[in-house]
């Protein structure tokens, strides 16, 4: 990659964030620009901690895929049986399965896919009122749904804060104690937490964004101060890549789960399907290109994808909004997308 010029190109795109790309073990490409805080000047390194926004999905479902192996959860029962849900508007009907695949459709906090956003929830709700998992029902649960169940697949983060606590109900332990100890500290993730946005953290990269008037704001209003089963752990570029080869090498699943992990479940679109948190770009033969899971929000962009042919994994981490895409879109271009 480093002889294609990408050098260049994240200096042309005044790049703020981390981008890795590894073969195995091997580094085929690193970069670090940009500033992790635009309030004291410190640059982004390989070692900075960047809000993984969406890409925490991954860490649920596989917590989530734990306790099916265990016999824990059933992925085929009602999300009733786990959650109380008694006088809302979700189905009986919607299972683990339906939640993980984004396919039950409930109506989300904010539908993205409708245009809608998500710190606009946060204009007359104070986004520290939710902490903890619990405190997200509120956003949703009194929502029409917008399909049955198993019949649309509409990309929904409501779906993973029902399965975060399922998780919860099952193992007796907060969602982000679960994640820390049984895969961050398994898929030896040394780096990796969720880390509350107004505490001294180190290395972490702050949310910064342009307004329509091209001046620079943090994002410290945007969303909750702390992650959630839907998004917001902190990651550095390295932990995302040991997070998946752990997933494959079967070190947080049991042979059955790690291979369904990796399978394709249900057709998004034309070029897309999603499993069990992942998303798979596909061949027009029906093959698998590449795996993923992206992530964005205000002051965070990012993705985590892993190209078959080419067996490269790739990080590239931003703390921006629209940092990480150009980088996306030129690696991809780059690799024959």
């Amino acid at each position: 990659m480093e002889t294609l010029g990408l050098d260049a190109f994240l200096a042309e795109q005044e790049f703020s964030g981390v981008v890795l790309i590894r073969r195995g073990p091997t580094v085929v490409y690193e970069a670090a620009s940009g500033l992790a805080t635009r309030r004291w000047g410190i640059p982004n390194t390989l070692q900075t901690r960047f809000d993984s926004a969406s890409i925490t999905k991954l860490f649920t479902s596989v917590a989530v895929l734990q306790q099916v192996g265990l016999g824990n959860l059933d992925l085929e029962t009602s999300i009733h049986h786990y959650v109380d849900l008694e006088g809302t508007t979700i189905s009986p009907a919607v299972t683990l399965l339906h939640l993980l695949t984004h396919t039950s459709g409930i109506a989300d906090d904010a539908d993205e896919e409708a245009g809608e956003h998500y710190d606009d929830l946060f204009v007359t709700t104070p986004n520290y009122s939710l902490m903890q998992t619990a405190d997200y029902l509120g956003q949703f649960v009194q929502k029409p749904a917008l399909a049955d169940p198993g019949v649309e697949c509409r990309y929904c983060n409501a779906g993973y804060i029902l399965a975060g606590l399922a998780l919860e109900k099952v193992t007796g332990v907060p969602y982000r104690q679960y994640v820390f100890d049984e895969i961050f500290t398994k898929a030896g993730m040394t780096d990796s937490g969720f880390y509350d946005r107004r505490d001294a953290a180190p290395r972490i990269a702050e949310g910064w964004d342009r307004d329509d008037a091209g001046s620079w704001f943090s994002n410290i209003y945007s969303y909750p101060p702390i992650g959630s089963p839907a998004d917001g752990a902190h990651v550095t570029a390295p932990d995302l890549i040991r997070f998946l080869q752990a997933a494959r090498a079967g070190e947080l699943l049991d042979a059955e789960y790690t291979e369904e992990f990796f399978v394709p479940q249900v057709e998004h679109d034309d070029e897309t399907m999603y499993g069990l948190g992942l998303e798979f770009d596909m061949n027009e033969d029906g093959t698998v290109r590449s795996y993923s899971k992206d992530g964005l929000n205000v002051g965070a962009s990012g993705i985590l994808r892993h190209y078959l042919e080419d067996e490269l994994d790739v990080v590239v981490l931003s703390n921006n909004i629209d940092g990480a895409w150009p980088v996306v879109r030129e690696i991809d271009e780059r690799l024959g997308g």
